[in-house]
Formats: C-alpha cells, sequence, structure tokens
C-alpha cells in the first residue's frame, strides 16, 4: 500500500504504528521522555511537510526512524556543547556522588546509569547499532536498512558493541539489557 505523507489516513496509520518505536528509539539516545517526545514530534512534521510518498508502510516507518535517530544525535551533540561550555565557564571539577548503603532503588539506577554511560563510551557505529538493537524492536535487516549497511554488518556491529559493555561493566554483571 502506497503511503503518501500528506494524506491524512495514511499519516494516521503510520503515526499510530510508530510512535511508540520512535519514541523507544529517541529516549534510548535522549534519555528524557519530555525531550524525546518532542524530537518524535518534530519527526512527524516533517514527515508531513516534505509531502513524500513511499512505497510501502514499511519504507515510510524506516525514513521516520531515520529521522528520528538523526534528530536525537544532534540533540545530545548539542547538549553536549552546551554543557562543556557551561564547565568552562564555572571551572568546576567534576562532582562526586554519595551513596546510601541498602537502597535497591539507588543500586538500580546507578546500574542504569553505568550501563547508559557504558553505551555512551562506544564509538558512535557501534553505540548506534546496539541502542536500535536493544531498544527498537527492529531485527538486523530493519537496523541495516535504517543505518544503510548490511545485515551481517549489524551482526558484526552489534556483536562488536556487546563484546566492548561486556568489558566496560566488568563480567560479573553479566547481560545487561
Amino acid at each position: 500500500m502506497e503511503i503518501k505523507s500528506t494524506d491524512a489516513s495514511a499519516f494516521k496509520l503510520v503515526y499510530d504504528s510508530t510512535f511508540t518505536l520512535l519514541m523507544r528509539v529517541s529516549y534510548h539516545i535522549v534519555y528524557n521522555e519530555d525531550i524525546a517526545q518532542e524530537l518524535v514530534q518534530e519527526a512527524f512534521e516533517r514527515f508531513y511537510v516534505k509531502n513524500m510518498t513511499f512505497p510501502n508502510m514499511e519504507e515510510a516507518k524506516f525514513w521516520l526512524i531515520r529521522v528520528t535517530k538523526n534528530l536525537a544525535l544532534n540533540h545530545v551533540r548539542r547538549h553536549k556543547r552546551e554543557l562543556n561550555m557551561v564547565e568552562k565557564v564555572k571551572k568546576m571539577p567534576g562532582e562526586t556522588s554519595t551513596t546510601q548503603d541498602g537502597s535497591r532503588e539507588l543500586i538500580e539506577a546507578e546500574t542504569i546509569q553505568a550501563v547508559r554511560k557504558a553505551i555512551e563510551s562506544l564509538p558512535d557505529n557501534l553505540k548506534i547499532v546496539i541502542k536500535l538493537k536493544e531498544y527498537s524492536d527492529l531485527d538486523y535487516k530493519g537496523i541495516g536498512k535504517v543505518l544503510g549497511i548490511s545485515e551481517s554488518n549489524v551482526k558484526v556491529r552489534v556483536f562488536r558493541a556487546r563484546k566492548k559493555l561486556e568489558e566496560l561493566l566488568g563480567k560479573e554483571d553479566g547481560y545487561v539489557y
């Protein structure tokens, strides 16, 4: 079924079937639900304004994933630059966190933070592949389409990303996803 981005019924169909997926992709790049939602809405605005025609729903979905991913990555880059500028102005050393023993929530939060930090330390080509694999419910073929690489290249990158995360987090943490 051909999808025209300015057709109201086609737009609603695409929106309803991809919104949750796009939110997951965006959230796991920016780690902020409000910002993720704004980025997804911007992707849908671009989808509509471009007045594009897609041969099928899957192609429209992959286009939206690419746009959402790029918007989120650009937001993160911009935010990092802003933070670096603030740090330079303040000339403050890094903050240290205090912990309270016995707090399960704190341990979970620290674990999540450690995983996020480890993922963010990966090279960009591994970082985006692992985020798409673990948080977007895309298969290897779909990730390859989004990134414009082969399915086998996706598999290699996912394997390398997981190995690197294992090294960064320590083998005792086990499977972190």
